[in-house]
């Protein structure tokens, strides 16, 4: 102990060490006060913004939120002789839901008001929707378009989860809020609504925030029903990762919808897997963020392909006078919540929302349906183009006639067509969906006629036919060509009877596609 305290004693007697510990103090100080002096700066910013705030008539009850920030009534009401009650047709409402959620509606009335999605659907397609329970998470413009559309279809109970209100500049995109609803809570504007429209479908509204801390329960059973699908509707990166991430670890029915902001051609918009999604910020960062967590596919999303330019519109800077007040982030409505305006052409969600709630319904059904891997692939028919037009030639060649000039009866619209509305963007040999070309099946499709058509003089041209062209990957059409084109064998000597029974079934698909084009 004794050469302990002297070595202490020598230590601090060093003037070195008086000045190093001299500057620790220091620097620790001077840290303690400028955090101290920023979380003073912040909670005065907070009471001005609050003071700002005009105050709440004196006949006003407000039902304070958790800790959670829930609020499963509405957050504001008025109980008081000078406020005019409800309308009466919403209390005609209220009052015939609350009937209808108890069993006391007409089975008859329902089946009726499902009637065309019952011929659609059949009557076991239509009873898997009705018994279904459906959570979605997010209640703005992409979100309410799908609850209406889930609920019209006749999906029985619906969780609702969303911690925002409804604001006059989100009317111009969500699907039931009107004036009456601003400032109320957006899951139970959905509701009130819905209820209007579907009396019988429950709702179970969550004024919350999706959180990975309280998933469990957030995305818990109903009366022990597992959620038959998980809608993603949000817009903030961390919670639709968490999301997500959390629908895939635990095996739930999941599909996202990615940025309809900024975006404004709905024929861009597809139905992919979030391995395929592109031009879109959204996308790439859920799919980035997503890979680091182990997840690389087996995510069903919907997305544009839309790409931006300068003359297209983006995200709005922040003024300069809102950076002069201080750290921007204190704008935020929550935690790493986005503070730029992000332009919205209003009927962009609700064709998301659809499309999200499309795809819910034709599995819940059972409706066949299979989509296309991608579109808007300009360079690469393109290319397949190209490889048609040299693979014909190579076969006028071999077939002992001239092939310069040769010209082909197939344009780009043609195969863009064979690729990706009969072939679904995939070989119809293998079903590998990349390096693909299309090349003839049968060397002569018609032995009357001669190889080349010269008919008009001066002009040659391949009777290469749509209805005699198949799809396949680069390697297996060399295969082909110089197996069974240039051997002059019928294809059934190569292929299975497998992928004979495909090639049958796609022509035979093609020809009926071709009566209508």
């Amino acid at each position: 102990m004794a050469s302990v305290s002297n070595w202490l004693s020598d230590t601090f007697s060093s003037r070195k060490a008086q000045l190093a510990g001299t500057a620790v103090i220091t620097a620790s100080a001077t840290a303690a006060a400028l955090l101290a002096y920023e979380s003073l700066a912040r909670e005065e910013r907070t009471r001005s913004l609050k003071a700002d705030i005009p105050p709440l008539p004196q006949h006003a009850i407000i039902n304070k939120q958790t800790e959670r920030g829930t609020s499963p009534e509405p957050t504001i009401h008025f109980d008081h002789p000078g406020v005019p009650d409800p309308p009466k047709e919403d209390a005609r409402s209220v009052a015939l839901a609350a009937r209808a959620r108890q069993g006391n509606y007409d089975e008859e009335l329902i089946w009726e008001q499902l009637a065309r999605n019952r011929v659609f659907l059949k009557d076991e397609g239509l009873k898997r929707v009705r018994d279904a329970f459906i959570i979605i998470v997010g209640c703005g413009g992409v979100g309410s378009h799908a609850a209406a559309a889930l609920a019209r279809s006749g999906v029985s109970r619906i969780r609702l989860i969303d911690f925002d209100q409804v604001t006059l500049s989100s009317l111009n995109r969500h699907a039931v809020a009107t004036l009456a609803d601003v400032g109320t809570p957006k899951v139970q504007c959905i509701r009130k609504r819905l209820e209007q429209i579907t009396p019988w479908v429950q709702f179970d509204c969550r004024n919350e925030l999706f959180s990975k801390k309280v998933a469990l329960e957030q995305l818990a059973t109903w009366d022990e029903k597992q959620p038959a699908f998980v809608l993603d509707a949000i817009d903030n990166i961390d919670s639709k990762v968490d999301l997500l991430h959390y629908c895939h670890q635990n095996a739930l029915p999941v599909i996202s919808s990615m940025g309809a902001g900024c975006k404004s051609d709905p024929t861009r918009i597809i139905v992919g897997d979030i391995s395929a999604s592109a031009e879109d910020p959204l996308s790439r960062s859920t799919r980035r963020r997503l890979k680091l967590l182990g997840v690389h596919t087996g995510i069903p999303v919907v997305f544009s392909t839309e790409k931006t330019s300068s003359e297209k519109a983006q995200l709005m800077p922040l003024p300069d006078e809102e950076f002069a007040k201080g750290d921007v982030k204190d704008l935020s409505v929550m935690q790493d919540f986005r503070v730029r305006i992000l332009p919205v052409l209003g009927t962009m969600p609700a064709i998301f929302g659809l499309t999200v709630a499309n795809h819910i319904l034709l599995q819940l059904g059972q409706y066949p349906h299979e989509y296309l891997s991608t579109k808007f692939r300009e360079k690469t028919y393109e290319t397949i183009l190209q490889n048609l037009q040299g693979h014909e030639e190579r076969l006028t060649r071999f077939k002992g006639e001239e092939a310069r000039g040769l010209k082909i009866p197939v344009t780009l619209d043609d195969v863009a067509f064979l690729v990706e509305e009969v072939y679904r963007g995939k070989s119809v040999v293998s079903g590998i969906p990349t390096r693909l070309v299309l090349v003839r099946w049968r060397l002569d499709d018609d032995q009357a006629l001669d190889f080349v058509d010269t008919t008009y003089e001066g002009q040659k041209a391949s009777r290469l036919r749509l209805e005699n062209i198949v799809c396949m990957t680069k390697e297996e059409a060399a295969k082909h060509e110089s197996e069974i084109l240039k051997n002059a064998t019928p294809p059934e000597s190569l292929y299975s009877s497998e992928i004979l029974y495909r090639v049958k079934s796609r022509l035979h698909e093609l020809q009926s596609l071709l009566q209508h084009r």
